[in-house]
Formats: C-alpha cells, structure tokens, sequence
C-alpha cells in the first residue's frame, strides 16, 4: 500500500502551523460534546521546566526516606534507576504522539483511540482519581512542614492558606500554570544541586564532627534491607516521586508550538532522572544509614521527617535545615499546582467523549475548564478530615496507595498505545518520514518501558502480599499497596458493560490515524536521511540528550 499524498488530501495547501500539516479535520472520532478550545499559551521555558522539575515533591524529598528504611540504600538507588529508565522511555513515546497529535486529554486519547475504549476510560478515570486525592494529600504535607519552625499554629490554618494560593492560581489559567510552574522548578532545581554539592562535603568530613564517612553506611549497617521484600516495597514509593513527569504529554494541547517545545522538554527527562533523582538518593545513602529511627516516620504527609533536612542538622549546619525545609514546603505546592492542572485536563477530556457529566466538558473564553477546577479544589478539603481526625497518617497512606500504583497502568498503557500506533500506522500505508518527532529507539524503546511496568507491577504485587521477610498476607496491608488494580478492573468492567462492546481492542485498520495530526511532508529538497553507524553512535547519543 502506498504512502497517502498529503497535498492531495488538502486540495495542494502546502505546510502550516510551524511545519505541521493538519491530517484531516479537527473534530475527532467519538468527541460528543464539543467544548471552546483551550488556550495554547505554554512556552518552550514552561515546557522545559515542566518536564525538569515540575513533579518533584514529597515524593523525593519525603518519601525517599521511607522507601531508605525499607530497602536500604542500594534498594533505594536500584528501584529508582529501574522506574527511572522506564520512565525515559515512556516519555520518548509520548513525545512523539504529542507531537503527531497535540490533541485534548494526551495519553487517555491515544489509549482510547489505539487501545481500547472501555481501557482509555478506565485509565482517564484513574489518573484523574489519581491527582484528585494527591491534591489533599500534598495540602496537608506542605502545611505540617510549617510546624518545623511553629508548633502553635494548627494545621488547618496553613491547609487554608495554600487551598487560597492554588485558587488565586488558576484565575490565571494556563499561563498561571506554567509560570508558577517555572519559578517554583528553578528553586527546586537550585536546591538539588545545592544538596549534592553539600552532601560531597559532609561525606568527606568537610563540615560537620562525623568526619570521613565514605561508603561507611554501605558496609554497616548494610546496603540492603528486608532482602527482596524490602527491594520490592520500593517501587510504589519510587512511582509516586516520579509520577507527574508525563504531565508534558498533557500539555501538549495548551503549548504554542508542541513540535519544537515537547522533544527539548522531553530530553530534559534524563537530566531531571540521572541528576535529580539518583544522584541525590545515592549521596543521601552515603551519609544517612537506614536504621536511623526517625525514618520510620518519613511518609508522604509527614514532612518533619524528611531524610534530606535530617542528613543537613546531623552535620550540625545552623540555618540551612530550615532553608532546605522552606524548599520543600515550596515542592509540595508545586506539585499541588500539577495536580488542578493533570485532574482537570483529564476531567475535561473525558466529558468530550461522554465518559463524564456533560457540565465537566465546559471551558470559558479564557481556556479554564471551570467545573472541573471546581471539583479538584473541593478535592482539596478532604485535607480537613484527616487532620481533625487525627489520623492523617491512616488517611494518606491510603490515598498514597491509590495513586502510586496508578502510574505504572497509566505509564505501561502509554507505550503499548505507541507499540500499537506504530503498527497501525504502517499498516495503513503511512511513513515514518511524515512523523515529525521519533524516538532513539523507536517502537523497541516502547517495548523495554512496557516490560518494565510489568515488572514493577509483579514486585508491588509480591510485596502488598509479603512486605517483610516473615510476614503472613494481610488484607488491610494487600489493599493498602495494590488498591489501584481493583478500581482499575471495576472501571475498565463497568465501561464495557455499559456501552456492551466486547471487544478486546481496536483493530488496526479501524484506528482514527487521521483526525488532529500534524504530519510533515517528506520533500525532494530535504537533506539527505541521517545514516546510522556505529562510530557516530556518540555523536546521536549526545544529541539525543540536549
């Protein structure tokens, strides 16, 4: 089957839209309730830090110190790379459909347009859930990390405080959005990199009466921790600190020029992984044992225990614990803020196609999906509850679980929408010369970030039944670790049952190729293709990754 002449389907209308050329019309396939558009007033900066910084949170700074008490410093570098790798590969799918098909909704539209319908809904409706009840969670962390300096304000006061900020914010839209989104990733990135600068010093005994400690703690008490169970119980940790990366596919919509702004947002991912991530966890390892007891208590909503400001007063620095802490509280609003922004697009998205109440698919004339803002703030109050009852710890361990399982259905479901899309795409004639954005390693990148998901999920799965090497399986513990899959198979049941279609996924051939692409047109003045060879592989590794 030949390739599709793209001038002969628009009547000899040459490229448009920053090189793009729009296949086919814009109102997709199965869209039942149209909507204003949204604004595209996304910037390559906002892109950038976005992908770089934009969901680092409590789930590094905070969390990082559970997940080190469970499995030890070596389980703690091991799981993080492994989600960490996965994740690459995962976003470098997505670039490339986001930048194909900078439609509304990202990935839960591939999914339903690639994978199946009842799938796209049970993944919309989850990853929606899913920042609907991280945004109480991350409230009440960044309000407890006030009580580092004042024990006599309550909780509830700071809950109400930053519950106003993230409202003030999106009267902004979009472009409050992302410019909070810029600043607040420059602090986090400077912190980062200020931590592992300092971490160097206090491991080699420049500050501090530790003196030298090396890989002291790697010897005694250990680099591992409860064996595999240990390793095991920390990828959900690790799923949640990454969570959020994909937001760049999301926003893929609302950015003014996707074709260029998604693949330079996308390479920062291996920056934001590599260097913010490992690097910071390993040197944390190095000069913070896992047996130290105040680690016990570094959940998610307990910010006062976060293993970075520990590692910080243990070497005896004045002031700096509490610049680091004030950091911290500055994340967990970042990713407070990613939160309105991941729900509400997805929300949104969902109404389009009648998998919401009609009223969510509203948006004004300033691009604000109004009721959808709406219900993610009053998400937000259910911060309330957990801290009048006392037992904020009970609540967000639950809500923890709920969301970081959510991830690797969500990441594993976007790489195989890409394996298939690749599929369909050469089965209906069409040629990789017309995508404007493609991979390192193409569909095989897929393939390896799918096999992964799956085998995270396999570990939380033996974890949620075993989390310590003598344990017996326990239901409160199980549901704890692994709630997301039950919900997951309720929608995804309940959407097949309603709409009674049983099919198990779209046929190639059936697959929508066409409506909201933005191809390129392959042309006899382009420079010759790119040969591949072994002695410039340096030369493509480099520049895939600035």
């Amino acid at each position: 089957m030949s390739s599709p002449s793209m001038e002969e389907k628009h009547g000899g209308k040459g490229v448009v839209d920053n090189g793009y050329v729009p296949e086919g019309g814009d109102e997709e396939v199965g869209i039942v309730n149209k909507s204003d558009p949204l604004k595209q007033d996304l910037q390559g900066r906002h892109m950038q830090m976005i992908a770089i910084g934009g969901a680092i949170g409590a789930g590094l700074f905070v969390g990082s110190g559970g997940a080190l008490s469970t499995g030890g410093p070596a389980s703690l570098v091991i799981c993080y790379l492994i989600v960490g790798v996965m994740l690459l590969f995962t976003c470098q799918a997505l670039a490339e459909l986001a930048v194909l098909y900078p439609v509304n909704g990202a990935f839960y539209t591939y999914v339903v347009r690639f994978l199946d319908p009842s799938w796209g809904f049970a993944m919309g409706w989850d990853y929606a859930l899913s920042w609907l009840t991280i945004l109480p969670f991350e409230l009440t962390a960044a309000s407890i990390t006030i009580q580092f300096w004042r024990t006599d304000i309550n909780v509830g006061v700071w809950i109400t405080v930053f519950l106003v900020v993230l409202s003030v914010i999106q009267i902004f839209g979009v472009r409050g959005y992302g410019e909070v989104e810029f600043i607040l990733s420059i602090i986090k990135i400077l912190a980062c990199a200020g931590f592992i600068i300092l971490g160097i010093v206090i491991n080699c005994g420049g500050v501090g009466d530790q003196g030298y400690i090396g890989a002291k703690y790697w010897h005694n008490p250990g680099a591992f921790n409860n064996g595999f169970n240990g390793f095991a119980g920390v990828f959900v940790v690790a799923a949640f600190a990454f969570g959020g990366t994909e937001l760049v596919g999301l926003a893929a919509a609302e950015s003014a020029n996707p074709r260029k702004a998604i693949p330079m947002a996308t390479k920062q991912v291996f920056w934001r992984i590599f260097f913010f991530y490992i690097v910071n966890l390993f040197i944390l390892g190095l000069i913070l044992p896992y047996t130290d007891d105040r680690l016990l208590g570094a959940t998610g909503a307990n910010t006062k225990a976060s293993p970075f400001v520990l590692a910080i007063q243990d070497a005896g620095i004045h002031v700096l614990p509490s610049i680091f802490n004030a950091v911290i509280t500055i994340a967990v609003i970042s990713v407070a803020n990613s939160c309105t922004f991941g729900s509400t697009r997805t929300m949104q998205a969902l109404a389009e196609r009648g998998m919401a109440p009609r009223f969510l698919a509203y948006v004004d004339k300033k691009g604000r999906p109004l009721w959808c803002i709406l219900i993610q703030i009053a998400f937000g109050f259910l911060a309330f509850i957990g801290e009048a009852q006392g037992h904020s710890t009970t609540v967000f361990n639950w809500l923890l679980s709920l969301s970081g399982l959510s991830y690797f259905f969500v990441w594993g479901s976007i790489c195989l929408a890409h394996i298939r899309f690749r599929y369909a795409w050469k089965a209906q004639g069409y040629t990789l010369d017309q995508i404007p954005y493609k991979p390192s390693l193409g569909v095989w990148g897929s393939w390896i970030g799918f096999f992964l998901n799956i085998i995270c999920l396999m570990a939380t799965f033996y974890n949620a039944l075993y989390p310590s090497p003598n344990a017996t399986p326990d239901p409160t513990v199980f549901f704890q670790s692994f709630l997301a899959a039950p919900v997951v198979l309720a929608l995804y049941l309940g959407w097949k049952i309603y709409t009674r279609d049983w099919r198990l996924y779209v046929r190639v051939h059936e697959m929508d190729l066409k409506t909201g692409a933005r191809t390129v047109i392959p042309s006899d003045d382009d420079e010759a293709p790119y040969v591949k060879t072994w002695s410039n592989l340096p030369y493509r590794a480099v520049r895939a990754l600035f």
